[in-house]
């Protein structure tokens, strides 16, 4: 009644504007209040029910077919990323329903004889054509394709869910990795078997002639200081095989790195990863290996055909930089234990090298039964014997060498200074896991900092990852960390029948020698690039605002189309990120008919499928 008494009365006063005023403010009250009834917001989400997740386009340029890469063939398809996709359809490019301009990319399958196990940076083959030198393994070392290549590795015939864990460390599908030369060129030897459908791996090798559990006790029989998953946690496997070592080791606690160059022995990466050992493409080249100094606690080589007093001995110098102070080198060749003049010249050479290093013999033996024999050899601790030497040489490296530096670098003629904490080996594991690093910054706030990253990473997996979030955790194996920290996601992990190849990109803050520390592994890498693997090799990939700055550096469409070639069918990628930057990924991960649920507006959670472009299934 006060508002409708009053309005007579302002209008005998002609106070127009007031009015007029008046009544906008009122209109626009009414139209909030509407709204707000008609659209509630949530800021909730209910993880145990995810809904689908739709989103406007958002384009991308057109994938395209580069020059020094897989070529593709002539078999195509476009989707539609505004619709939830299918296995065999297609969609053509045009105007959506409200007139937007809808997302259209044309994906094409590599061809070419390598295209099912194409992995680009290494099968570069214009790049390894005009080396100049093949002398020190640089035709297996990195040559990235410029531009990245965005064809789609095809599946081999046949290809399978691959048998689960652990089940899979004794067999694996033989159509998954067709590759059958290995059974033939090391039949006598036992790496592994064919048997039906199946490969199997009896657990033989060059020098595990009584199987490679009695290798591995006879090791820690001869020197107990070892203490296998406890004092040794983290180990480098030179020349794996196919990774039996680290795949026995897995029962008592230890976590291998087993690396090979790619076709030295053809697929024996392959297999391990597909048997669900960690494993990487690698070679020790002219360039350092992609790990932190002082990292691993053993290092491990049977037979592995490197000579190490290489280009005056910087393959080994490479192994002593990777090396933890206070840690092992197993050494089990020919060379330790026969008379022949070949032989005999390769030791005298090896003890002249290990001497200027300082490594001292701790063990060298001969087992009787199966007629091998080994070394093991003990990096120092203090840098008192590197300045007693009567040489300097090789000489320590100088202040300008940055520590870590291994991203593209070439291999050091000369030996890193030993860390402060060199005397300091990491707790016993598994409470190296949870405990200080050795190598954490000495900043006041550093240690608080990696303790609360522990506690963030603990929560979150436990509350949100594995139980609301739809991933079948128990068909998961080989996981890797995009963007690893300090190694959290993993800890979280550590109680689950899996293990996490940990990625410090490049570009971020190095914190890959705390990962070691913890009792975990991992590796640097730049995902503007592809990674040193098979396709179909991991089965979750995770990370946690990579994206926000790697999109300022490459292109989102690429990194996508690696995903897509590391991921194993039925995998998942976990990303946690803003929702700008999900939108852009749900579009492409949908053009590649991958099935894509978003939770909390944080987290995607992507499934990819069995489809290829040519509209074929091979489940």
């Amino acid at each position: 009644m006060a508002i409708s008494s009053s309005i007579p009365n302002l209008l005998k006063q002609r106070k127009y504007p007031f009015i007029f005023a008046f009544f906008l403010l009122l209109i626009c009250v009414t139209l909030l209040l509407i709204s707000n009834s008609q659209s509630p917001i949530s800021t909730t989400a209910d993880l145990s029910q995810p809904d689908p997740y739709s989103s406007k386009p958002v384009p991308q340029p057109s994938t395209h077919s580069p020059e020094n890469t897989a070529p593709s063939n002539n078999t195509n398809a476009t989707a539609d990323t505004r619709k939830d996709t299918t296995d065999s359809g297609t969609e053509s490019g045009g105007s959506g329903d409200d007139g937007d301009e809808m997302v259209a990319v044309e994906w094409k399958v590599c061809d070419g004889s390598v295209a099912v196990d194409y992995i680009p940076c290494l099968d570069n083959r214009k790049a390894i054509m005009a080396l100049r030198s093949r002398r020190h393994m640089e035709h297996r070392e990195r040559h990235c394709p410029d531009p990245c290549p965005r064809c789609l590795v095809p599946l081999p015939q046949g290809y399978k869910i691959p048998v689960p864990w652990p089940k899979s460390r004794d067999m694996v599908w033989y159509d998954n990795v067709p590759h059958p030369k290995l059974v033939e060129y090391k039949k006598d030897q036992r790496w592994v078997v064919k048997s039906g459908d199946y490969f199997i791996f009896p657990g033989g090798g060059t020098q595990f002639k009584d199987g490679v559990a009695h290798y591995i006790d006879s090791i820690e029989k001869s020197l107990p200081i070892i203490e296998w998953g406890k004092k040794t946690r983290v180990i480098l496997d030179v020349g794996c095989g196919v990774a039996s070592f680290g795949g026995a080791l897995l029962d008592r606690d230890v976590i291998t790195t087993s690396f090979a160059p790619k076709d030295e022995h053809e697929a024996q990466i392959q297999f391990a990863l597909e048997r669900g050992i960690p494993a990487t493409l690698s070679v020790i080249g002219t360039q350092k290996l992609t790990f932190p100094d002082n990292a691993y606690d053993l290092i491990h080589c049977a037979r592995c055909r490197v000579h190490w007093d290489a280009d005056g001995g910087k393959p080994l110098m490479e192994l002593n930089r990777v090396l933890r102070p206070g840690g092992f080198f197993i050494w089990s060749a020919t060379p330790v234990y026969r008379k022949d003049e070949r032989d005999k010249n390769v030791w005298k050479s090896m003890v002249a090298l290990t001497e200027a290093l300082c490594w001292k013999v701790v063990v060298k033996t001969f087992f009787d039964s199966s007629q091998v024999g080994l070394v093991v050899y003990q990096k120092p601790v203090s840098s008192s014997c590197y300045e007693n030497r009567k040489e300097n040489n090789p000489p320590l490296c100088d202040l300008s060498n940055q520590p870590n530096n291994s991203w593209y670098a070439p291999l050091d003629s000369c030996l890193p200074p030993l860390p402060s904490y060199a005397q300091e080996w990491p707790s016993s594991w598994p409470d190296r896991l949870t405990s200080k690093p050795p190598s954490i910054s000495s900043e006041p706030d550093a240690v608080e900092t990696f303790n609360a990253d522990s506690r963030h990473w603990s929560a979150l997996v436990s509350e949100v990852y594995l139980g609301g979030l739809n991933i079948n955790w128990s068909s998961v194996r080989n996981v890797m960390d995009m963007n690893a920290g300090y190694g959290g996601f993993a800890a979280a992990l550590i109680n689950l029948p899996l293990w996490v190849m940990n990625i410090v990109p490049i570009h971020e803050t190095d914190t890959l020698s705390v990962i070691f520390d913890r009792g975990l592994i991992g590796v640097y890498h730049d995902w503007c690039e592809s990674l040193n693997t098979y396709p179909r090799t991991y089965d979750l990939l995770h990370s946690s605002f990579l994206f926000r700055n790697l999109t300022q550096r490459c292109d989102m469409i690429d990194v996508a189309v690696e995903m897509d070639r590391v991921l194993r069918p039925g995998g998942y990628l976990l990303v946690q990120e803003s929702m700008e930057i999900i939108n852009k990924l749900v579009s492409i991960l949908k053009s590649l008919h991958w099935s894509v649920n978003v939770h909390q507006e944080q987290f995607l959670v992507g499934k990819k499928e069995f489809w290829r472009p040519e509209g074929k299934t091979r489940i």
